[in-house]
């Protein structure tokens, strides 16, 4: 039997998998427009305009991305969807709060706007935090209440981003309930952030209607959480064998989304995007039919996408072509029936953004970097400073201490501790703040960022000050970025003009930049799974356990602040 209607693209000769019941087999997919016509036997004949060798390949959704942040891409949104959507990444819901803290609602709406050029389905979050934590740093922009339930009714947004400030939520802060009563009015998703909460505070997180959470947590509260029912949205560094091992052991595996948070361009040029995380589940037991659901189906629901997550007659022709339901990087991508990518390879030039309205967002000069000493009103003596204390692993860290001596009201640091120093950018204040940063052996040098979670203040690690002027001189005379400087070795730099977070240049020429400034960030002795996160992390006062912003340490669990010395009030 023929087809009955002409066809724009026919995938010939390959396999389609089910992810409603994980049965694999031959069958040809037709496509016209955006959308699949027909799933047909293998040789039905059919005019098609264009006809694709499937054979040896298994027909498979395009993968969902159901929380991440474009701008940790370090690349505008046409470059992110440019290189993953041959990583089989089709559609992503971003939440910009990266870019909003820095510029607020015109931001929101200019990323809205980018999204909208690219073949990448791009579904908004509006930022329920901004900033991070309210009262405890500077940020660029605050949204309120108010301003939430307009950018609610915006096209494209379809979701309050994670709520970060979860012990807002559970104290029932004014303001956080104003926000979260806002998105219950529009009827939208509450995405959550709320790593280890548990017990009765996890009920009240609960009630107010936050359904998700994409954050590292203990085997034991993952269980809880999706016991409960909570969403889990696993990232790479929640699949720890144990949590994994926990959820398998479950009578029934309960639906699971795989996300990517935040990876930066030089991360999936060379390791991937959805895929890479799928490859890591795959490794800790999972089966490929629960990953590739995952990966699909699941978040499409999340998202209440019904057009997609599927290979059936009427979904949007979002499909990548695997070797194998164990090899997720897609030989072939098509987006909305256009082929997008070939061997993880993009088929689209590399574009420049052309005009960049958010650059002149780092209001500081040389002056302001000179000035930044770590200035006390201690009498002159050695005294015990609160530290942070980082690891190998991921972003928690742990109070620590440091005794160092002051005099004439400055804290001698140099060459006997760490420093990170935050620079207030925003406003001009010159405020900045200083602890001790433990944990690692560093050589002698600096790393200044002005991507530094939420508020993207400029954020300076170093062991030298002369060090620590010339890498935040660098970041700050460049109108943003990252900059590595190493004893003996020449200083690697990556300009971020845009709000500071993100690049205009291509994404092969950020990943460059990029990967050298990770390589230099290693080489002096700084060592995570992820160094960018590790180091933008240490202002996120969310983040458990300590953390530091523009105006000091904060003790992230009692929403508090943290003496500056042990002992202090």
């Amino acid at each position: 039997m023929t087809h009955p209607e002409p066809v724009d693209l026919l995938l010939r000769g390959g396999r389609v998998v089910s992810v409603q019941t994980g049965e694999v087999w031959a069958a040809d997919v037709a496509v016209t427009g955006e959308r699949i016509r027909a799933v047909l036997p293998p040789g039905t004949p059919v005019r098609a305009t264009e006809v694709i060798d499937a054979t040896g390949l298994i027909v498979a959704p395009g993968y969902i991305d159901a929380h991440m942040h474009i701008e940790s891409s370090l690349v505008a949104p046409a470059e992110f969807a440019r290189v993953t959507l041959p990583r089989g990444t089709t559609t992503v819901l971003a939440d910009a709060h990266e870019i909003v803290n820095v510029a607020g609602r015109d931001a929101q709406a200019w990323m809205i706007e980018q999204g909208r050029a690219t073949r990448q389905t791009m579904c908004w979050a509006v930022p329920s935090c901004v900033p991070a934590l309210d009262g405890f740093e500077t940020a660029g922009a605050r949204l309120d209440a108010a301003d939430i339930d307009e950018m609610l009714g915006w096209e494209g947004v379809t979701t309050l981003g994670e709520v970060m400030d979860y012990r807002a939520v559970v104290s029932g802060d004014p303001r956080m309930r104003g926000i979260v009563e806002a998105a219950q009015r529009h009827g939208v998703r509450l995405d959550g952030h709320c790593p280890n909460l548990s017990g009765a505070e996890l009920g009240e997180y609960l009630w107010a209607g936050i359904d998700s959470d994409h954050c590292k947590n203990t085997p034991e509260v993952a269980l809880e959480k999706a016991r409960l029912g909570m969403l889990l949205m696993l990232q790479e560094k929640c699949l720890t064998p144990e949590v994994v091992d926990a959820l398998l052991g479950l009578p029934h595996l309960p639906d699971l989304c795989l996300v990517t948070d935040d990876v930066a361009v030089d991360a999936i040029l060379s390791r991937g995007h959805l895929d890479r995380v799928g490859a890591v589940a795959l490794e800790r037991g999972m089966s490929p039919l629960a990953v590739l659901r995952a990966l699909t189906v699941h978040p499409a629901r999340r998202l209440g996408l019904h057009d997609r997550g599927v290979v059936s007659p009427g979904k949007r022709a979002d499909l990548v072509l695997l070797r194998s339901l164990t090899d997720l990087t897609p030989a072939l991508v098509l987006a909305g029936g256009v082929v997008v990518g070939r061997d993880a390879r993009p088929v689209q030039e590399a574009v420049r953004l052309a005009d960049n309205p958010f650059s002149g967002t780092v209001r500081l000069d040389a002056e302001a970097v000179e000035a930044a000493v770590w200035r006390v009103d201690l009498p002159d003596g050695e005294h015990a400073f609160r530290a942070m204390r980082v690891n190998t692993v991921d972003t928690y860290t742990e109070p620590d201490e440091v005794v160092l001596p002051v005099r004439d009201g400055v804290v001698e640091w140099e060459g006997r501790t760490a420093v990170v120093a935050v620079l207030e950018r925003h406003t001009g204040s010159g405020r900045a703040s200083f602890a001790p940063v433990t944990g690692h052996d560093l050589g002698v040098g600096a790393f200044a960022t002005t991507y530094a979670h939420d508020s993207h203040n400029l954020t300076v690690i170093a062991t030298a000050s002369a060090a620590l002027r010339e890498a935040a001189g660098t970041v700050v005379a460049a109108g943003g970025g990252m900059c590595a400087v190493r004893e003996g070795h020449p200083p690697a730099t990556l300009e971020l003009p845009v709000g500071g977070v993100m690049s205009d240049r291509s994404a092969e020429e950020v990943a460059a930049a990029s990967g050298a400034v990770r390589g230099a960030l290693e080489a002096w002795g700084w060592h995570n799974r992820n160094v960018f996160m590790s180091v933008s992390t240490l202002t996120l006062p969310v983040s458990p356990q300590v953390k530091i912003t523009d105006r000091g340490l904060v003790r992230v669990v009692e929403r508090a602040w943290e003496p500056e010395t042990v002992g202090g009030s």
